[in-house]
C-alpha cells in the first residue's frame, strides 16, 4: 500500500590510500533503481524509462557538476570515520 522512495549515497573503499574510492548515488522507487550516479563512470545512468530521461537531462545540467565534487567532499572527507567504524 502506497509508494516507496529511497535515496542511497555510498562510498566504496578498496584501499586505505584513498585512491580506490567510488561514490555512488542511487534513486530507488518501489524497490527499482531508476537512476544512478557513479564516480567511476563519471555520469548518471538511467535504468528505467524515466531514469534514462532524467539521466540525459542531469548529465547536461548543473546536477552533474555537483555529483562530480561529492567524491572529494563526501567520501574522502569522511574516510577516517568510515575506516574506524
Amino acid at each position: 500500500d502506497g509508494y516507496f522512495f529511497q535515496v542511497v549515497r555510498q562510498c566504496r573503499y578498496s584501499s586505505k590510500d584513498l585512491q580506490g574510492i567510488e561514490f555512488i548515488h542511487s534513486y530507488v522507487f518501489n524497490q527499482a533503481e531508476n537512476i544512478r550516479f557513479n564516480s567511476t563512470v563519471g555520469k548518471y545512468v538511467g535504468y528505467t524509462e524515466l531514469g534514462v530521461k532524467n539521466a540525459e537531462a542531469w548529465n547536461k545540467g548543473p546536477e552533474l557538476a555537483v555529483e562530480l565534487g561529492e567524491l572529494e567532499r563526501y567520501c574522502k572527507h569522511n574516510a577516517d570515520i568510515d575506516y574506524s567504524a
